[in-house]
């Protein structure tokens, strides 16, 4: 057990030194930001003082992290499988670490709806990438071609709809939690 709790006293050391020097930040600058003198700094960094739940949160907090992110070990569970969507042509898989994200991948061979009736719009943000094929992304009053390797972001309050031009395309998706509910509620996953 100690040697575990070592470990991960180590790794956070490790991390809040790695975070700041990836900011550019230093000692003096990570300091002033988390309202810690600079030597405090210093000994945490490198094991000469004990590691406090409260200058961890705000380490953390000066370091635009959490303090889950700061200390969470590294999981077993690193792979995972989608979930296969055979009906809609979907797979899709949950981000751990954002519940409620999902990424989804889907291939269309449908034009988008050609009644404005058909367009969703709900609370949330989308975010997708051709992956092959043309899509034609349907956005409020405006009609969007999304040519292969090109990406889509926005807010699903829109009224909006996808699909295929000219054959079958692939998309690649990132739903926030929200969006994925709205879509959930839908028919076409």
């Amino acid at each position: 057990m100690t040697q575990d709790k070592d470990e991960l006293d180590s790794l956070v050391r490790r991390r809040i030194r790695a975070l700041r020097v990836a900011q550019g930040w230093s000692l003096e600058e990570l300091a002033a930001r988390a309202n810690v003198s600079q030597s405090t700094l210093s000994r945490i960094e490198t094991g000469q003082r004990r590691l406090a739940l409260d200058q961890l949160v705000t380490l953390a907090r000066a370091l635009d992290t959490s303090l889950d992110q700061l200390v969470e070990t590294a999981a077993d569970d690193v792979v995972t499988s989608p979930a296969i969507d055979a009906a809609h042509g979907l797979m899709r898989w949950s981000i751990k670490a954002e519940p409620g994200m999902s990424v989804v991948r889907r291939r269309m061979t449908e034009p988008p709806p050609d009644s404005p009736a058909r367009m969703r719009a709900h609370p949330g943000r989308e975010w997708l990438v051709v992956l092959s094929g043309t899509a034609v992304l349907l956005l409020g009053n405006r009609r969007l071609r999304v040519e292969t390797n090109q990406a889509a972001e926005f807010p699903t309050m829109l009224p909006h709809a996808i699909g295929a031009e000219g054959g079958p395309c692939e998309i690649l998706g990132i739903f926030d939690r929200d969006a994925r509910r709205g879509h959930q509620r839908g028919d076409d996953g």
